[in-house]
């Protein structure tokens, strides 16, 4: 596929904003201008592609983590623990345009030594993309989650996520970058910087390896050090059909700070 010409891809991206330069406006209003995300689990271990459900299609997207050596100490007090535990999500979605899907995360839960299962919240998203991204070299898109917290999941009750997408599908190769950036309405120089990268490599319309890290570097206004960041390398499989999508990947903790190793299965499919 073919690198469109300057002309082309801007006179495009400036009509795709128009658009959504509205919502987007509003909604970083409402996180920077709020008064950092506290390090801690998650319930989802994927990087976004830019692609989403078709145009009035829904999806459901279940998430499943376990973490056979982990942390043996919360990351805050009063929180799960991350050995041997299980965190999983799932999350409904729904495509409302070409360049717009709207998503709930529902329930949201864990299986822990400490506490049995538990509910850890609900989260609302809103994820904006270059209409049918699948189809270009160059993809982008931007993703703001909102989230309602359980204490023992998350210090904060009412935390955020922005997620910019930046990608390049080469043919085979795909290279795709989320810089994001997690809020706990505390301020612009509190926002935590945990970005992901993923690198696949396409063996065939159904099958791909990728290689994907995880990090998270701490607040703006000063990085952790080194040995007090997170940072986990994962390889993973993909598997897609017409009757599920399915995502299987390994990961090795690669700091002090980091779970040893974690599980991740991603299981997706349409609804209609």
């Amino acid at each position: 596929m073919r690198f469109e010409g300057r002309i082309g891809t801007f006179g495009f991206a400036r009509k795709c904003f128009r658009r959504i330069d509205l919502r987007a406006i509003f909604v970083l209003a409402v996180l920077l201008g709020g008064p950092a995300a506290a390090f801690a689990q998650t319930d989802e271990i994927q990087v976004y592609d830019a692609s989403i459900a078709d145009k009035g299609k829904f999806n459901l997207t279940v998430h499943s983590n376990f973490t056979p050596s982990g942390q043996k100490t919360a990351a805050f007090p009063g929180g799960i623990i991350p050995d041997r535990s299980f965190n999983g999500a799932a999350e409904w979605a729904y495509g409302v345009t070409d360049w717009f899907e709207a998503g709930l995360y529902m329930p949201l839960y864990s299986i822990s030594k400490e506490r049995g299962g538990s509910l850890n919240g609900f989260k609302l998203r809103a994820l904006f993309v270059r209409p049918h991204a699948d189809d270009h070299t160059f993809v982008y898109g931007m993703n703001f989650e909102f989230s309602y917290n359980a204490r023992y999941w998350d210090p904060k009750r009412s935390t955020a996520e922005i997620r910019p997408i930046v990608g390049l599908h080469l043919h085979p190769v795909d290279i795709i970058v989320n810089p994001i950036l997690d809020t706990s309405y505390d301020g612009f120089n509190n926002l935590d910087f945990a970005p992901s990268t993923r690198i696949a490599y396409n063996a065939s319309s159904k099958w791909a390896i990728a290689a994907e890290e995880y990090s998270d570097y701490g607040p703006l206004r000063q990085f952790y050090a080194a040995r007090e960041q997170g940072h986990q390398a994962y390889a993973v499989i993909d598997h897609g059909s017409k009757f599920l999508d399915v995502e299987f990947g390994v990961g090795f903790g690669l700091t002090h700070a980091s779970d040893k190793i974690t599980l991740k299965l991603i299981l997706s499919r349409d609804l209609n």
